[in-house]
């Protein structure tokens, strides 16, 4: 038994071993032409193995590319479109920046705290109170669904002086219920429960209405024919 530890390596995972090995074969073809007609068809295998390539623009220039990639550069063949090299083909992406700063208190999220220093700078008191109530009813909401249990308003009134470095305050006048009270609530019933209660309802209904059938009269009828 031939274990995949013990083979050549796969440069192009998704399209297999059985296609790798085929275009080894066609790199070790010694008439041009007839390795140039292998190389063709294998396009088209790879087109049908990989046909999310399709959707992409150039998608048969990438099947060329990929083609090469498979041989290691070393199949020998006319491609309608310019040969990469290994050098171009392996060019690596560059790094994206991820911000590494730093959050306070995770559970409120970035946002919040740039939400708060925003309201921290402003020069209005009016508008100032007004950003302070509306954050901190998000903050309540935030952390209810963070930890799915019941918080009480002073702890929010302590992150709020922790994220605002004490430049925000809510007050006793505040009221940061709103979000939390207009929040649904969720119905937990199992999958299988409202499906029992619906054919429940449907037999008593149906039972309550065999009894607003007109009566039979067929035996009252053949009562006075007699």
């Amino acid at each position: 038994m031939n274990y995949n530890t013990d083979r050549n390596d796969i440069e192009m995972r998704e399209y297999g071993r059985h296609l790798q090995k085929m275009v080894d074969y066609a790199v070790n073809i010694p008439k041009r032409e007839e390795r140039q007609k292998v190389a063709e068809t294998i396009i088209q295998m790879m087109a049908t193995l990989n046909p999310q390539l399709r959707s992409t623009a150039d998608y048969k220039q990438k099947l060329w590319d990929h083609l090469f990639i498979i041989s290691k550069f070393k199949l020998d063949v006319d491609s309608p479109y310019p040969k990469p090299t290994e050098e171009t083909a392996r060019i690596k992406p560059a790094n994206l920046p991820y911000p590494q700063k730093k959050i306070k208190l995770r559970h409120y999220g970035k946002n919040v705290e740039l939400l708060v220093e925003k309201a921290s700078q402003m020069d209005n008191e009016e508008k100032k109170a007004i950003f302070t109530e509306i954050i901190g009813n998000f903050m309540k909401l935030a952390y209810k669904n963070w930890s799915n249990e019941e918080v009480s308003n002073d702890l929010i009134k302590e992150d709020m002086k922790v994220l605002s470095r004490g430049a925000l305050e809510i007050s006793e006048d505040m009221n940061i219920e709103n979000m939390t009270r207009n929040q649904p609530k969720r119905n937990f019933q199992p999958s299988g429960f409202q499906h029992k209660n619906k054919n429940k309802n449907k037999n008593k209904n149906n039972r309550n209405n065999r009894g607003n059938f007109p009566p039979n009269n067929n035996r009252n009828r053949f009562n006075k024919n007699s």
